[in-house]
């Protein structure tokens, strides 16, 4: 069959591109003020996570990358710093902006411009490093997240603003930091270093550290926050894999934060009625909590929804 040299591809230097979020415009929790939002299930929630938390249970967080698009990483840090998220996963996206930011204090190109002259995503330095990194961490079987993390850790002149960059400060912390990949949706694909066995690899690796921590899930709380079709796709797969190798997970509570209105999301929906088909409704909310749990949906803007959770967090820690 025919195909493309992918080592043919053109790249081009990140240094002089512009970028959508930088170091400069980040949230700052405890500084920035919170807006003001509301939602009747928050309180809940809030309670059962930090109830987890105190029967040493944990608390997961899968995100998509618009959480660090939106500027909101250092809540995440944070809670993270706090003892309240014992794992973060993400997808491929959600590493690469939080590898550029670690690097370049700044991440988010502005897509419609570049991808008309096919220069979208092509970037050297984001490419070459991260495929490296990833190549590196596979030869020592390691995960995408741990692979990274070590990569920043051993070049830390590199990486100037790593304090800010979750992955690496969850390596630091003995906090699993996740990537779960889809081939050919990330712009590091596209270089022409780019090693899918690798990236396969190290992903697959991270896939099964996930499954551990959701074997443990009883009595916890699993996150999903704005990934609408991993997060909840991965998620439900570990779970059946923990169930089926005997562990006991039944009395645990999900969340999906996302933007769309769902109405009575907790009421069967036909396969005629395009809800349907929103993998998280299913996925993370209904058909995980079936044995004794319950589920949320937490609708609004990352911005309006982070801040908030993170505030009523620790207001009410003390």
């Amino acid at each position: 069959m025919k195909r493309l040299d992918l080592t043919r591809t053109r790249t081009y230097s990140v240094m002089k591109r512009r970028n959508l979020v930088t170091i400069e415009n980040m949230a700052r929790p405890g500084i920035d003020k919170v807006p003001d939002w509301t939602n009747p299930e928050m309180d809940e929630l809030v309670d059962r996570i930090i109830e987890a938390r105190k029967n040493n249970r944990p608390v997961v967080l899968f995100m998509g990358a618009h959480v660090i698009k939106c500027g909101l990483s250092r809540y995440v840090i944070e809670l993270m710093q706090k003892g309240i998220l014992t794992h973060i996963a993400s997808n491929g996206a959600g590493s690469i902006h939080d590898f550029e930011l670690a690097y370049l204090g700044g991440t988010s190109e502005h897509v419609p411009t570049a991808i008309e002259d096919g220069s979208f995503g092509m970037w050297e330095e984001t490419g070459a490093w991260m495929n490296e990194a990833i190549q590196q961490g596979f030869a020592l079987g390691l995960g995408m997240g741990e692979s990274l993390a070590r990569y920043v850790d051993n070049s830390l002149s590199r990486f100037p603003y790593a304090q800010d960059c979750i992955f690496y400060r969850a390596y630091k912390n003995g906090v699993p930091a996740t990537y779960h990949i889809t081939i050919g949706t990330d712009i590091i694909h596209q270089h022409p270093s780019a090693n899918f066995a690798a990236l396969g690899g190290t992903s697959g690796a991270d896939f099964a550290i996930l499954c551990y921590s959701i074997s443990q899930l009883e009595g916890g709380v699993f996150l999903n926050v704005g990934s609408a079709v991993t997060g909840a796709e991965v998620f439900l797969k570990a779970l059946s894999i923990g169930r089926n190798q005997g562990y006991t997970i039944e009395k645990i509570t999900t969340a999906n934060f996302d933007i769309i209105p769902l109405g009575d999301y907790r009421s069967k929906v036909s396969d005629d009625h395009f809800h349907y088909y929103y993998r998280p409704r299913k996925n993370v909310i209904n058909r995980p909590t079936s044995l004794g749990g319950r589920g949320f949906y937490i609708q609004g803007n990352h911005k309006d929804t982070i801040p908030n959770l993170y505030e009523k967090i620790v207001s009410r820690m003390g």
